[in-house]
């Protein structure tokens, strides 16, 4: 059977109904409202509109950016500040704090599991008087910008499930990211660059880190437009944005043309959605040409901001070029740009490779917080800093009093937000003695996403997309409830 003729065979009735009732109902309301009907772009695939359903309120943020620290930052040795730990150097574990906790296989064989005081001194910053490690002085001195919540937990306990749970709503691939839902629900701000944008940082404790593969911001079962788009440390920002040697740009153009225009005969005789977004990627991918090579141009930044970032602004692919770029972005009204940053698994040598992870993020944070504000985009700009899971107060093989590791611990670990619809100079929750358990105020990792959808005017309860006969939404099924106490 020819593939058409299969493909249309195979059409479902719901398919086929809720087609034509979409062409239809377009080609009503227009008719009503007339030419303002579409939003601007949204006939050549341009910046368009998302959900006709979305926001469901008045949004405090506009755009968001997620800087995400890949493999497990230790939450005791940075912004869980635990004094008493110094008198139990050595000594196990409790049981009663354990409560016969799952363990990994890295540690579940260890015959004892002695407690690892953190060797970093604390002090208090700030209105809410946050305790912070001195290994973020830069992060430290805009304590009174930031909410800090030590409460946030999984049940996920390894790398992958992990990130996978927090970036898509469940442990098991094949569910959009979050960036997807943002890009599907809210749809496009700009005409010339995607709304989703990722860069994967460079980093420089031990080189090697867990693998992150690009289902992380990919689409799922959306339409591909809305995966991330991943913009490269070397070469080319992006692959293809130059044309072959003997093709110009009036060439490309033509080759742009004549192909969509197949795309669309394609379209009218299967009427699969996945055509159209073929046709609107085509089209991107042609203003990309000239919208990417100003984006990551920087000869147009001053000094004195250069400087903010700090010396490693410089260097291509680094976490501080990263945030520039992702600054730059948000001026551009890109939707979401996402910064990983690996290396933060230290199962060993923590003292050794700690310093030099928190010295590639501490600066430029900083720096992007600021340089956000003093040109008002956090006024309408989310930023959100954090990891997979934490890491226990127990260590990871040997223990000495300047050596120690840690492992995975889902239990309760730190992230901080800050702009758009958070409250500055807020510590949220507390954990007990041994940064092990949640005592006060726990945020689960649902919890943590339905916030950021809260502030860019989604109810996580009502944005959801049929998949397989399920309703299907970022958060689940499960109670997911925004963390109110640190929201404006």
């Amino acid at each position: 059977m020819h593939p058409i003729d299969e493909y249309i065979q195979l059409e479902t009735r719901r398919q086929f109904f809720g087609r034509g009732a979409k062409g239809l109902g377009l080609a009503a309301l227009g008719s009503l409202m007339g030419a303002n009907a579409l939003p601007a772009g949204a006939a050549t695939g341009a910046a368009s509109t998302g959900r006709p359903d979305v926001p469901h309120f008045k949004p405090k943020a506009k755009r968001a950016i997620y800087l995400f620290m890949s493999g497990a930052p230790a939450q005791m040795d940075m912004y869980d500040y635990k004094p008493k730990m110094a008198d139990w150097f050595d000594k196990d574990l409790p049981d009663s704090v354990r409560k016969g906790q799952r363990l990994t296989t890295m540690t579940s064989g260890q015959s004892r599991f002695p407690i690892a005081p953190s060797i970093y001194k604390f002090k208090q910053y700030g209105q809410s008087g946050a305790w912070i490690s001195d290994l973020l002085p830069y992060t430290a001195s805009m304590a009174d910008d930031l909410a800090i919540v030590k409460t946030v937990h999984t049940e996920a306990i390894n790398h992958d499930p992990a990130i996978t749970y927090i970036q898509t709503g469940r442990q098991i691939p094949g569910q959009p990211s979050l960036g997807a839902w943002l890009s599907y629900g809210l749809g496009s701000m700009n005409n010339d660059l995607p709304s989703f944008i990722v860069m994967n940082a460079t980093w420089t404790a031990k080189r090697d880190a867990q693998a992150l593969y690009n289902r992380l911001w990919g689409s799922g079962f959306l339409a591909s437009k809305h995966a991330g788009a991943m913009l490269r440390r070397t070469g080319d920002p992006v692959l293809y944005l130059r044309n072959p040697a003997g093709v110009s740009d009036a060439v490309r153009q033509r080759m742009i043309k004549s192909v969509n225009r197949m795309n669309e005969r394609l379209y009218k005789e299967v009427g699969d959605p996945e055509t159209h977004t073929r046709i609107a990627q085509y089209e991107m991918a042609g203003r990309m040409q000239h919208s990417i090579p100003d984006l990551v141009d920087l000869r147009d930044e001053p000094k004195h901001i250069l400087d903010m970032y700090g010396p490693d602004v410089h260097k291509a692919g680094t976490f501080a070029r990263s945030c520039l770029l992702a600054r730059r972005m948000m001026e551009r009204d890109v939707r979401f740009v996402q910064v990983f940053h690996r290396g933060w698994d230290q199962h060993g040598a923590l003292p050794r490779d700690l310093p030099l992870q928190c010295r590639d993020i501490d600066q430029p944070s900083h720096a992007l917080i600021q340089d956000l504000k003093q040109r008002g985009l956090l006024d309408d700009t989310l930023v959100v800093w954090g990891g997979e899971f934490g890491r226990t107060v127990y260590c990871q093989g040997k223990l000495t009093k300047t050596n120690y590791g840690r492992d995975h611990h889902p239990r309760c670990f730190t992230i901080w937000m800050a702009g758009a619809g958070i409250k500055g100079g807020v510590v949220h929750g507390e954990t007990d003695d041994f940064s092990y358990n949640i005592v006060q105020d726990p945020v689960h990792i649902r919890d943590l996403n339905a916030t950021i959808l809260h502030t860019l005017g989604i109810d996580h309860e009502r944005m959801s997309v049929k998949h397989q006969g399920l309703d299907v939404r970022l958060t689940g099924v499960e109670q997911a409830t925004p963390i109110w106490p640190i929201m404006t």
